[in-house]
């Protein structure tokens, strides 16, 4: 089995590439935020953490996270969001690395791990890393057009991301997303036939 971890910023396309992969390749989709989201519900290790850490404000009216006020903490705050990554990443890294033994058992030939930021732990889990790589200008139309973002939200997402260096330094390859779609399936057919 083949364990692919894609990452890049916010706007670059990431879940397009996702449909791709998985349509096109049958791969095995694990989307890290998707996963650290049912690690964080109410009753869990995480969730208790969470709530340590940052009061009971972060508890929304059904008991579970409220995320736009614990996200309105951790984008306006570096120290508060290092926190946050140490409570939920461990946790997110364990359960990935169980479900990619569970997988190579079944049979599953290309596992596809996601996240925003999988840089340098990400080298421990993937055979390869791909940073999925967008214009800036790209990135902010397609947030604007997708999400309905304003600019200054967009500039204060972005600003949270690492920079474009850490990503590719961290990664194996860089799939330009930046044009149509088609170059795309073109860079990713000969990435997977490597």
């Amino acid at each position: 089995m083949k364990v692919l971890g894609i990452t890049g910023g916010v706007g670059s396309g990431k879940s397009e590439v996702l449909r791709y992969l998985k349509e096109e390749y049958g791969a095995y989709v694990c989307q890290m935020d998707e996963t650290a989201k049912e690690l964080q519900r109410s009753g869990t290790d995480c969730f208790r953490q969470i709530v340590a850490r940052f009061g009971n404000r972060v508890i929304g009216p059904d008991g579970e996270l409220d995320r736009a006020e614990l996200g309105s903490i951790v984008f306006a705050d570096e120290v508060a969001l290092h926190a946050l990554n140490a409570i939920v990443h461990p946790a997110v890294f364990r359960w990935v690395r169980e479900d990619i033994r569970e997988k190579r058992e079944e049979g599953v030939d290309l596992y596809v791990v996601e996240a925003a930021l999988l840089t340098e732990e990400g080298k421990t889990l993937c055979d390869e890393l791909w940073y999925i790589y967008a214009e800036e200008y790209v990135r902010r139309e397609r947030l604007k057009a997708s999400r309905g973002y304003t600019d200054e939200k967009i500039t204060q997402m972005i600003a949270s991301q690492p920079a474009e260096e850490s990503f590719r330094k961290a990664c194996t390859a860089v799939i330009d997303n930046s044009g149509g779609f088609e170059d795309t399936k073109r860079q990713i057919g000969e990435r997977l036939k490597l």
